[in-house]
């Protein structure tokens, strides 16, 4: 059965040969330098973890244990995923391209609308993605356990680092953040990889205020990197509404099998295989998130119950 599919475009003449889409999120997360990313995982990766205790002692002349040292072990375990599409060429017939088919009987899929169909497809799953390593779950088909999900079962929090949160305006960002920063331990206060991941409403509110306050060119155009009170802001755009987290970069794991797989997709003309007019799209992945130390993050809006 082919993918459902609904043309109504017209004709412009020639030169008329771009597509539009809706606009696209890519996903600076995972790409962008959000999270610590492990890839060639074809199975799972083990990740370590050591704590020691006081480690300096008074010296002497004999070799004495100075530390007791426990390891501990994430498991990340990445799902296998894919995408799957099936279009008619017959579908293109009174189509505005159906002269890039050629006049032959044996039709082709129109290729401007084959390359972008690649183009789309590529898009639309590092949207999906960016969605996912947030607020996925598991139980849902193409989907998995995202760093929202985990956090609100990690039992390692402290209970004075998960706050309550409320809903974010630009009135209130900046009181709320500091709810939050307030709670940054002084173990991860200072390292280079700590960040406030905001997701694109609450960014937009911090932006505002900061503009009010006279901070910002509230005109201002181009890219510019925030912080609050010297700590970075990562624009996460898959984080739920009025939530934000707090921690490092390297306590959050993303694992995939290749990463070239999220930019790889296969088409293929089904008409030399089984004679018919279809034309499927297919794309293979894989992807997993896990938690580094979980007693570090501070969390926003995220209701934890096993804290």
């Amino acid at each position: 059965m082919a993918t459902s599919t609904s043309i109504t475009t017209t004709y412009a003449g020639e030169a008329a040969r771009g597509f539009i889409s809706a606009a696209l999120l890519s996903s600076p997360t995972i790409f962008g330098g959000g999270v610590t990313v492990h890839p060639n995982v074809k199975y799972r990766k083990i990740i370590r973890k050591l704590e020691t205790d006081g480690l300096l002692k008074d010296a002497s002349c004999d070799f004495n244990a100075t530390s007791t040292l426990t390891q501990t072990e994430r498991v990340l375990e990445p799902k296998r995923l894919q995408v799957n599409l099936q279009l008619c060429k017959e579908d293109f017939y009174d189509d505005w391209q159906a002269e890039s088919m050629g006049y032959t009987a044996h039709d082709q899929l129109p290729p401007d609308f084959a390359s972008y169909l690649v183009s789309h497809a590529v898009a639309k799953v590092a949207e999906e993605m960016e969605q996912n390593v947030w607020s996925g779950a598991s139980t849902t088909s193409g989907a998995f356990d995202g760093f929202e999900t985990l956090l609100a079962a990690n039992a390692a929090q402290p209970t004075a680092k998960e706050i309550a949160g409320t809903t974010l305006t630009a009135a209130n960002i900046i009181a709320q953040t500091t709810l939050a920063y307030a709670q940054v331990g002084a173990e991860v206060w200072g390292k280079e990889d700590l960040y406030i991941y905001m997701g694109t409403a609450a960014l937009k509110f911090y932006i505002s205020a900061q503009a009010a306050l006279g901070y910002l060119d509230r005109f201002h155009v181009g890219e510019t990197a925030y912080d609050f009170q010297g700590i970075p802001v990562m624009h996460c755009p898959g984080m739920s509404a009025n939530t934000m987290v707090v921690c490092r970069k390297s306590d959050l794991h993303f694992g995939t099998g290749v990463l070239a797989d999220y930019n790889e997709v296969k088409v293929l003309d089904m008409a030399d295989l089984d004679g018919s007019q279809n034309v499927r799209v297919i794309m293979r992945a894989s992807a997993g998130a896990v938690l580094g130390n979980g007693e570090d993050i501070v969390t926003y809006g995220i209701t934890n119950a096993s804290n």
